[in-house]
């Protein structure tokens, strides 16, 4: 393959300088660590962060798989792994078993991340206190003095405001009994396989110049209140109609040609593989 580029594209200084910082991210779980984000061939706000990470790490013995909200045929996870593929030439995948890198935009595989894998987050936001304290400086001093208040506040006016704690995806959690942080745009449904995951989870934010961590074996704790416990999203009576799977996330369509709601894995390669497996039964 003709060399057009750095291999992974970055120079050896820059993946030096993000490797440091991912092992500070690392050492201190949900901290976030700053580091100098490159320009890069894609513009900010679709994944500079977690592709620079990527290409800091990866190796010519690596698979990899990227995953757009689930998806691995969408515009940013193609693209993406084209642009991997050139300047590093290393297998891809759409099968997370397969896979010991995963770039992921905004949700966690159905199969569990092992210890031998790790799973890199595009993170647009990465201050959980953005919301209740735009301003930086005071927020470092917040996470200092572990004063979280104002996010529990925040969970309360949603219960006095709506009956219960309304955030959807980027739910804020406390990672090793010390640091709040924002696990991305995830679904609740994903926040519980942080908790103890045997794989490196790792976030990176490139417009914000933000990377964090949460290692092997670490305690996640989504905030919730004693007499409002955190709930994921339920699908009960719900299946993919594409694969039949009744235990996996979900995403709600709609057919106009049919008039009707229906059902579908969010990931594509967990509901293939289960077509696969059904067709080899001869379901």
């Amino acid at each position: 393959m003709k060399q057009t580029y750095n291999y992974a594209f970055l120079d050896e200084g820059s993946k030096k300088e993000i490797r440091r910082a991912t092992l500070k991210a690392v050492a201190i779980p949900g901290y976030q660590v700053p580091f100098a984000s490159r320009e890069m061939p894609i513009g900010r706000g679709w994944g500079t962060g977690g592709l620079q990470l990527t290409l800091s790490l990866i190796g010519d013995g690596d698979t990899l798989k990227v995953i757009d909200q689930g998806n691995d045929d969408s515009v940013n996870a193609v693209n993406i792994k084209k642009l991997v593929q050139a300047c590093t030439n290393v297998a891809v995948t759409t099968d997370a078993e397969q896979a010991t890198l995963i770039q992921s935009r905004h949700r966690i595989p159905e199969v569990p991340i092992r210890a031998d894998q790790i799973l890199v987050f595009q993170v647009p936001i990465p201050e959980p206190l953005r919301f209740v304290e735009p301003k930086e400086k005071k927020s470092k001093h917040l996470h200092a003095e572990m004063d979280y208040s104002g996010i529990w506040l925040r969970l309360y006016e949603d219960i006095v405001k709506w009956g219960k704690i309304s955030i959807g995806a980027d739910y804020p959690a406390l990672a090793h009994k010390r640091y709040i942080f924002a696990p991305s745009p995830i679904p609740r449904y994903d926040l519980p396989k942080l908790h103890q995951a045997e794989g490196l989870f790792l976030f990176g934010a490139g417009r914000e110049k933000k990377i964090y961590a949460i290692p092997p074996y670490t305690d996640v704790e989504p905030l919730a209140f004693d007499d409002y416990p955190f709930e994921v999203e339920h699908f009960e009576g719900c299946s993919c109609r594409l694969c039949g799977s009744t235990d996996s996330f979900l995403d709600e369509l709609y057919d106009e040609a049919a008039g009707q709601t229906f059902y579908q894995c969010s990931d594509t390669g967990y509901c293939r593989k289960c077509r696969e497996r059904g067709a080899q039964h001869g379901k």
